[in-house]
C-alpha cells in the first residue's frame, strides 16, 4: 500500500519501522510463494505419475501440513531478513534507490559492516529460493520420464503436459528475475538494472499469474473468445 501511495503523490516518503514492515512482508510472501511453488510441482507429480494413490498420499492433513510449513518458513526468514537490517546503522544519505525497501538498497545505505547481511542474503534467500527451484526441476524431471517410457497414450501426454503448462510458466516468470538480482554477485549489481528487472516480479508475474492460471478454465476460455469476437 506504501509503494502506490508514493507512485501517487509527490511527497515520497516512509518512516524506518515501515520500511521494515515492507521489506519483512515482501520477503515472507516472496519466500512462501517460491516454497508453494515447489509444492504444486510435486502434487502434479503425484497426480501424473501416481493417479492411483493421490487421494491417500495428498490428504487433507499432509496439504496442511505442508501449506503451514511453507508459511512459517515464510515468515521467519522474512523476521530474520528485518531484525539483521534494523541493527544496521544510517549515518548517510537517506533516500532509497527503488520504488520500495529492500535489502539490497538498504544495505546500499548502511554504514559499517554488512558482510553478515550479505552472507544471509545470499546464502539463506539463495537456498530458501534455489531449494524449492531445483525441487520443481526434479519433478518434472520425473514427470518426463515416467511420461516418455511408461505412457504410450498420446492424449494422455497431451493431458500431463497441459496440467503442467500453467504452473512452470509461472515458475519461469517467477525465478528468473529474481535469481537475476539476489544470486548474481554484488560486485556485478547495479540498482538501475535491479530497479527495471524488480518491476517484473512486484507487477508483470502478479498482474499474468491469474490470467495464466484461469486460461486453462473453459468457461474462461469461452467467454474470452466470445468477447474478441464481439469487438472485431
Amino acid at each position: 500500500p506504501k509503494m502506490l501511495e508514493n507512485f501517487l503523490s509527490t511527497h515520497k516518503a516512509i518512516s524506518f519501522v515501515g520500511c521494515l514492515s515492507q521489506l519483512h512482508f515482501f520477503h515472507f510472501l516472496g519466500s512462501t510463494e517460491a516454497m508453494l511453488l515447489a509444492v504444486m510441482a510435486l502434487d502434479r507429480f503425484v497426480a501424473i505419475c501416481k493417479p492411483l494413490r493421490y487421494t491417500v498420499i495428498m490428504n487433507h492433513q499432509r496439504c496442511t501440513q505442508m501449506a503451514s510449513t511453507v508459511w512459517v518458513i515464510g515468515f521467519f526468514h522474512a523476521l530474520l531478513h528485518s531484525i539483521m537490517t534494523s541493527h544496521l546503522n544510517f549515518c548517510g544519505s537517506n533516500q532509497i534507490h527503488h520504488f520500495f525497501c529492500d535489502i539490497k538498497p538498504l544495505l546500499e545505505l548502511a554504514c559499517g559492516n554488512i558482510e553478515l547481511n550479505q552472507w544471509l542474503l545470499n546464502t539463506i534467500t539463495g537456498t530458501i529460493a534455489m531449494g524449492p527451484f531445483f525441487l520443481i526441476l526434479l519433478s518434472y524431471f520425473y514427470i518426463l520420464i515416467y511420461l516418455v517410457f511408461k505412457t504410450l497414450s498420446c492424449s494422455m501426454l497431451h493431458r500431463a503436459l497441459s496440467t503442467c503448462a500453467s504452473h512452470f510458466m509461472v515458475v519461469i516468470l517467477f525465478y528468473v528475475p529474481g535469481v537475476f538480482i539476489y544470486i548474481r554477485p554484488a560486485s556485478d549489481s547495479s540498482m538501475e538494472q535491479d530497479r527495471v528487472i524488480a518491476i517484473m516480479y512486484t507487477v508483470v508475474t502478479p498482474v499474468l499469474n491469474p490470467l495464466i492460471y484461469t486460461l486453462r478454465n473453459k468457461e474462461i476460455k469461452r467467454a474470452l473468445i466470445k468477447m474478441i469476437r464481439r469487438k472485431l
